[in-house]
């Protein structure tokens, strides 16, 4: 097996771990080059131009570059699209997005793959024209829930804060860990698998009970909320179980 992981942040130095473990083949990328591993190659568009080192062929790829849709120098989606076509000079045998359940719409309601999508933000506008490039190019889309797992605690980023959500609001989260195991599975199970699925940890607490328990747990200081109306906005992420994958690490 062949990947290649676009983005060696918090969560592609995971999948690239894993891809290790699975004595796979793989080049992780990073928009410099000052890592010493030969695994880590550039991959950065520098004046509309890609500057990279990327030469594995028939890898599937899986980009886990998230979306900078706040910073006024994002070029996120010329970046995928450069992407996109190497991957394809390079005979990619699958191309894998990690997007987000920021897509769907922000009403009540429980939302499958087919739930209805939102276009209301600049960010959601962006997460959507990237699906579509990845989709244009036969590619598949796993969206991604809140992410939580090592040195990403919610304990820790949450404490003493006031929050605008509300303390009766569902929570839609998923550990790092499973989220890797989830882009394992898609890999091994290409053919079969659906062009998009959700990656949402099926337990939804409220944000009180969830944020309370995290704060306990690390003895830090429990955030405050903005209101507490009733919310039961739910991400269903058990579609991917019809490919044997399962949802092992707690939120």
């Amino acid at each position: 097996m062949k990947l290649v992981v676009l983005g060696a942040g918090w969560l592609g130095s995971a999948i690239i771990e894993r891809a290790i473990q699975a004595n796979w083949q793989v080049q992780g990328t990073s928009r410099s080059l000052n890592s010493s591993s030969a695994i880590i190659r550039q991959f950065t568009l520098q004046e509309d131009k890609l500057i990279h080192s990327v030469d594995l062929t028939d890898a599937y790829w899986v980009c886990a570059i998230p979306p900078r849709a706040r910073h006024a120098d994002s070029n996120y989606l010329e970046t995928l699209s450069a992407a996109l076509r190497l991957s394809d000079d390079l005979a990619c045998k699958g191309f894998l997005l990690c997007s987000s359940t920021g897509v769907y719409s922000e009403q009540d309601g429980t939302y499958t793959e087919s739930g209805e999508l939102d276009s209301g933000t600049t960010r959601k506008k962006i997460l959507l024209a990237a699906e579509q490039r990845v989709f244009d190019s036969k590619g598949k889309v796993l969206r991604l829930a809140g992410l939580v797992g090592p040195n990403r605690e919610p304990g820790k980023f949450v404490a003493g804060k006031t929050l605008k959500s509300s303390s009766q609001a569902a929570v839609n989260m998923v550990h790092q860990a499973d989220v890797v195991a989830a882009i394992e599975t898609i890999i091994l199970n290409w053919a079969e698998a659906n062009a998009v699925y959700n990656v949402c940890h099926p337990d939804h607490p409220t944000r009180q009970d969830y944020y309370l328990k995290r704060c306990a747990k690390l003895g830090t200081q429990p955030p405050l909320f903005s209101s507490d109306i009733a919310s039961a906005r739910v991400i269903d992420g058990s579609a991917i179980e019809a490919l044997g994958f399962s949802y092992q690490a707690e939120i």
